[in-house]
C-alpha cells in the first residue's frame, strides 16, 4: 500500500507561481510512474502531467504545456509540480497519483492523495 500526501497549494494571483509537492510512503516509490490531476468544481477530474519511474519521460496536458513542470526525487520519495504563469482557469483541487505506467487516464493509477487546493485570482 502506498500513501500520498500533497502540499504546496494556496491562493496566488494570475501570473504567479506555486510548487506542489507529493510525498510518498509505503511501497517502493521509485517503481511507480507518478501523475498530477486536477478537478475544478462541477467538472471531471482531468490529467495535468505524468512522469515515468526514473524521470526521463514526461507528458503534459496541452493546457499546461510550457507553464508547468513535473519532476521527481526518488531519494526523497517526492514528486513535484512547478506551476508558472498561473491562470484563473488553473483553479482546482490538485491530486497526485501513483501507478504502473505513465498514462493520462485516471483509471490507470492505483493510489491517490487527498488533494490540495490551488486558487488563482484574476
Amino acid at each position: 500500500q502506498a500513501q500520498l500526501v500533497e502540499s504546496g497549494g494556496g491562493l496566488v494571483q494570475a501570473g504567479g507561481s506555486l510548487r506542489l509537492s507529493c510525498a510518498a510512503s509505503g511501497r517502493i516509490f521509485s517503481l511507480y510512474a507518478m501523475g498530477w490531476f486536477r478537478q475544478a468544481p462541477g467538472k471531471e477530474r482531468e490529467f495535468v502531467a505524468t512522469i515515468n519511474w526514473n524521470g526521463d519521460r514526461t507528458t503534459y496536458a496541452d493546457s499546461v504545456k510550457g507553464r508547468f513542470t513535473i519532476s521527481r526525487d526518488n531519494a526523497k520519495n517526492t514528486v513535484y509540480l512547478q506551476m508558472n504563469s498561473l491562470k484563473p482557469e488553473d483553479t482546482a483541487v490538485y491530486y497526485c497519483a501513483a501507478g504502473p505506467g505513465p498514462t493520462t487516464a485516471p483509471s490507470s493509477y492505483n493510489y491517490w492523495g487527498q488533494g490540495t487546493q490551488v486558487t488563482v485570482s484574476s
